[in-house]
């Protein structure tokens, strides 16, 4: 047996290592069952201009990506589509979120929207800082 070390992952690896750590969790995890979650602001023509990626899994949803084109930033679109996606995991019983954002992203949009920094990666990923959130719903 040998480890092989590789900088050029391909498709067939990474769904062999998922596919091995997925049966492992799915006979002990809780909840097998996440729902994605995607909101999107769009033009007349079906344009995506903003929008939210993430899923609800059991308790918590899980914030992937938020994002609001340059052009229509400050007008409270991200506050929207963020208080759509806590109704909606509200909707489905989770009961907390979790996102995490570049110290150059969001950090006071979201603690303005009551999220509490519960983690603080520093040096990330030289000089940087990635901020991990909760909140409560």
């Amino acid at each position: 047996m040998k480890f092989n070390i590789t900088d050029n992952i391909t498709e067939h690896d990474r769904t062999k290592i998922f596919q091995g750590l997925l049966e492992y969790n799915l006979v002990r995890i809780e909840d097998q069952k996440p729902k994605d979650l995607g909101i999107y602001f769009e033009d007349p023509n079906g344009h995506k201009l903003a929008g939210l990626i993430g899923e609800t899994h059991g308790n918590w949803l899980t914030i992937k990506y938020l994002w609001v084109s340059e052009m229509l930033r400050n007008q409270h679109i991200g506050s929207s589509i963020l208080k759509q996606a806590e109704k909606t995991a509200k909707e489905r019983g989770c009961k907390y979120v979790f996102l995490d954002t570049f110290d150059f992203q969001a950090p006071e949009f979201y603690k303005k929207h009551g999220y509490k920094e519960i983690f603080t990666l520093n040096e990330y990923p030289c000089t940087g800082k990635r901020y991990y959130f909760t909140k409560n719903l």
